[in-house]
């Protein structure tokens, strides 16, 4: 007689559990990861901030004279050296104002001579009473205004010389030429200061940027508290990263560092001095400034790959006493040599994870291997 089928099927059920592996039924392994004991050690202290590049040396030539232009006498973007010639105003007004006055000046040296001859004349006379010594007073009265005249006709003749000069306009320093902003014909007033063009020296630049009173006062903050060593008239380095992330290879230095905050951005000010020699720093151009100020003499040190960053901000995994990984929040500092500086949320000696982070959760139990740093 056979079984009921409810039977058979708890008996196959029974000898199917019975054959199977135990091996299977193990729990998993925890997961290994690898990991470091942060380091206490000197770094520099790096500090980040946007910066825009301004040339050193910016000239407006501007008309000193009225006129027409005649001739542009440079080409427009290339190198002109201080004293060339870049435009060519009309001279021949300025030049009939120079013959005039030396004309003056003629005249009025003339008449200094024969009012000279006079008082010499006069002197003897005088002497034997053949003139009264009020006749002697007026002509050497005469003659005194006679040499100011010579001294006035003198310094006409200067100022039209100077003027005829101004027709030749030169560049007042080294550096580019810009784009002429007038044309050849066009007329130019000295009154309006008429703008012909800008010379602009472009080595070495500045690299202007700002830094918030906030982190101004941290800074202090740290250095009270000696976990920053900041030497006083020390040359702060600084280099410059480009806008498509290349490494500018030239480092500069700060040189200008305000004393107050400026009230519209509750900024300071600051600025570097850059050397550019191939011109690849352009005014305007904005760069990332790496400003290394001062030492953190015991700073907490972790390989770069074993930051999380976040939206709310970087974290690390680390392996607890009971050997389970946690989740912390930290605030780190400048990046040296592929390494964070820590500067809150971590401690000496603790257990960071670098590799093998990825997958985890808080509380998950790990074995740890420890990692080279």
């Amino acid at each position: 007689m056979g079984l009921p089928p409810r039977t058979f099927a708890l008996a196959a059920f029974a000898f199917l559990a019975a054959c199977e592996d135990p091996q299977q039924q193990a729990p998993a392994p925890p997961p290994t990861v690898e990991v470091v004991t942060p380091l206490r050690q000197a770094v520099a202290n790096i500090i980040e901030l946007p910066g825009r590049v301004q040339a050193i040396r910016v000239a407006e030539v501007r008309a000193r004279v009225n006129g027409i232009i005649q001739k542009r006498l440079y080409e427009e973007g290339t190198d002109v050296e201080a004293g060339q010639a870049l435009f060519q105003i009309d001279p021949r007004q300025m030049r009939a104002s120079l013959n005039s006055a030396q004309a003056r000046l003629e005249r009025a040296r003339a008449t200094a001579e024969n009012a000279a001859k006079d008082v010499g004349r006069y002197r003897g006379l005088v002497e034997k009473q053949a003139i009264s010594q009020q006749e002697f007073d007026t002509a050497t009265a005469r003659l005194r205004a006679a040499r100011a005249d010579v001294e006035q006709a003198q310094a006409d003749v200067a100022t039209a010389q100077l003027m005829l000069g101004y027709t030749l306009v030169q560049s007042p320093i080294d550096g580019v030429a810009g784009r002429a902003d007038v044309t050849v014909g066009a007329l130019v007033r000295s009154a309006d200061g008429t703008l012909l063009t800008r010379v602009e020296q472009l080595h070495p630049v500045y690299v202007n940027f700002s830094r918030s009173s906030s982190d101004l006062l941290d800074l202090r903050a740290q250095i009270a508290a000696g976990e920053l060593n900041l030497t006083e008239n020390q040359r702060i380095v600084v280099e410059l990263t480009l806008e498509n992330g290349q490494q500018y290879p030239h480092e500069g230095f700060v040189d200008f560092r305000a004393m107050s905050i400026d009230r519209s951005t509750g900024t300071v000010q600051a600025r570097a001095q850059i050397p550019n020699p191939d011109r690849a720093l352009l005014p305007g151009m904005f760069v990332r400034a790496r400003i290394t100020a001062g030492e953190r003499p015991n700073a907490l040190v972790i390989p770069q790959r074993a930051v999380i960053m976040k939206d709310r901000g970087p974290s690390v995994m680390v392996v607890g006493e009971d050997g389970r990984a946690a989740s912390r929040d930290i605030e780190v500092g400048s990046m040296h040599a592929g390494n964070w500086t820590v500067l809150d949320g971590l401690e000496g000696g603790e257990q960071v994870i670098v590799d093998g982070w990825q997958d985890l959760r808080s509380g998950t139990e790990v074995e740890i291997v420890m990692a080279t740093q």
